[in-house]
């Protein structure tokens, strides 16, 4: 017989990437909700950074009517600066941003309450470790305020903290308010990223790594130290993956309880004849500008793949998918010219005048661009890797070679100035999406792109290709909507063969074949729904209620 779940009342939630739109955490969050909010209608609360403060924030909806007495109470007698509304996204659950800018002024005094209580070592902090901090422990505040506001012992309350950003708070209210059951997440070890990062081999010797150690060695002890305590400390410790799982077991001492993975909402996907509308338009746009920039004309059939996310040159695989696409160009059994996007943000200066005044045109053009590569210049043109990569390689994107490659180095949020349409609006167009990731706790880009119907490469060192072999009993062939290459410390090559040899398989197939394996993606897709994934939040929801309620019997009977 089940045992009945613990559930809460009240469910707070802290990230830096509420109405904050930075990484794919934001995803995780937005996406998540409106399951949230059907199930705890206004229960749930999203904590984030005010960074917008007098201006007006898109994402957020300000009501100033909204718990209108905690917010003066909270001013008046805590000095506690928040805004009150609305997350500007499906299901719009209630949303408190907090000006943290003021308790810089107590940073020593609250570094040595957190090393006292907690033994969090700031001593070594630097870069964002303050900003982040500061936020932390204002939302801890916050939330405690709130609480002793409006709410009594006989709630049941949670905190959810989301990465190493958000810890401070987590542990502040263990202290201040220990009746409230806490859960931290770490989406990414801050130490595993870095050690991946560094160019040092992760997985080989993901055994043999002391985190402390690491930590000390790439100059990140501040960062992991609060990461480490805290998920000691939570009531329950979870993570998004397996893969991030033996992280958290080598590197923080810690398994997760749970395994959080990432679900998504598919509202933002069209349908039906809306979808074959902006399917025909996006490759319209991606031909066109390869047009304007190449001056080679392309044919309608022409393969379209591309990679996306964070320019992270190494984890995210952005040197293996190049390292590919220069195989392609000599593979005699690719059938189709390939025309292939970067879609990853760079440091990003001015759309490129040249380019803006012939898509101005409607001209067909039959001579290339200078620097035939990049939409937009940079500012560090001549150390770029993307740039720097395709040089070495010889890549020239000349009329007679069979792949061609564009680097888009800029959000496509709308108004980038050469694309002009968001990230979802262009994706839609493509054939084949390629993330052969070496770190990536989950991967949302794979997941998104199977959303649309578009087949994808990745690897099993993403999260989301683990679950796509676990779901298919084998690992991900083509012919699934998901290829899963295996990949390790040191066979790069191997994975630059496999992804060549996919996107020639790719390129002989029949209209009805590709039909089939497009149905299989969105299949997928339907699979990693919230109203699927959910359960694990409730079962790691039943696990810090019950955990938070040992400790507080605990301190009740030493007192």
């Amino acid at each position: 017989m089940a045992k009945e779940l613990l559930t809460p009342d009240y469910i707070f939630e802290s990230s830096w990437e509420v109405c904050n739109k930075v990484g794919g955490i934001y995803t995780v969050l937005s996406t998540r909700a409106k399951t949230l909010q059907d199930s705890f209608p206004d229960k749930v609360f999203f904590i984030g950074p005010d960074f917008w403060l007098h201006r007006e924030n898109p994402l957020f909806i300000e009501d100033k009517d909204l718990y209108a007495g905690w917010r003066n109470h909270a001013l008046e007698h805590e000095k506690l600066s928040v805004r009150v509304g609305k997350w500007n996204i499906p299901g719009k659950p209630v949303a408190i941003l907090v000006d943290f800018s003021p308790f810089f002024e107590m940073k020593n005094q609250i570094y040595a309450e957190m090393w006292n209580d907690f033994q969090v070592d700031s001593l070594h902090a630097y870069g964002d470790y303050d900003e982040a901090s500061m936020f932390s422990y204002a939302a801890g505040k916050v939330v405690e305020s709130f609480y002793k506001f409006y709410l009594t012992n006989n709630d049941r309350v949670i905190y959810q903290a989301h990465e190493w950003m958000t810890g401070m708070g987590m542990l502040y209210l263990q202290k201040a308010v220990p009746q409230i059951a806490s859960i931290f997440t770490t989406h990414a070890t801050s130490i595993g990223r870095s050690i991946a990062g560094n160019n040092k081999p992760l997985y080989d010797y993901l055994f043999a790594y002391n985190g402390d150690q690491m930590a000390r060695e790439l100059n990140m002890e501040s960062k992991h130290s609060i990461e480490k305590q805290t998920a000691h400390f939570a009531d329950c410790f979870t993570t998004v993956s397996e893969i991030t799982n033996n992280e958290c077991k080598e590197l923080l001492e810690r398994p997760a309880d749970v395994v959080l993975m990432n679900g998504f909402e598919d509202d933002f996907v069209p349908k039906a004849q809306t979808f074959n509308a902006k399917r025909k338009a996006a490759r319209k746009a991606l031909i066109n500008l390869a047009n304007k920039l190449l001056g080679v004309t392309f044919s309608d059939d022409v393969l379209i793949i591309g990679t996306s996310g964070r320019y992270e040159f190494k984890n995210k695989g952005i040197n293996v998918y190049l390292e590919a696409l220069n195989r392609l160009t000599r593979d005699k059994n690719l059938k189709k010219e390939v025309l292939a996007f970067v879609n990853v943000p760079g440091w990003v200066g001015d759309p490129r005048e040249d380019l803006l005044e012939r898509l101005k045109s409607n001209k067909t053009f039959d001579t290339p661009l200078e620097v035939p590569f990049i939409t937009h210049w940079l500012h560090n043109m001549s150390h770029d890797q993307v740039l720097d990569m395709l040089k070495y390689l010889g890549m020239s994107n000349a009329a007679d070679q069979k792949v061609k490659v564009v680097f888009v180095p800029c959000y496509l949020d709308g108004a980038d100035g050469i694309f002009n349409m968001h990230y979802y609006d262009l994706m839609i167009g493509n054939d084949l999406t390629v993330y052969p990731s070496y770190y990536e706790p989950w991967g949302y880009t794979p997941l998104e792109s199977v959303a649309f119907h578009v087949p994808t490469i990745t690897t099993d060192l993403a999260g989301f290709g683990l679950w796509v072999n676990s779901i298919n009993g084998k690992y991900g062939e083509l012919k699934d909507g998901v290829k899963v290459i295996h990949r390790t410390d040191y066979n790069y090559s191997e994975v630059a063969d496999a992804i060549k040899d996919t996107v020639s398989e790719f390129s002989v197939m029949s209209a009805q074949e590709i039909k089939k394996i497009r149905m299989k993606a969105a299949a997928i897709a339907e699979k990693a729904l919230w109203k699927h994934f959910i359960q694990y939040y409730y079962e790691a929801y039943d696990i810090a209620l019950r955990n938070a309620q040992k400790r507080n019997s605990i301190k009740t009977s030493n007192l």
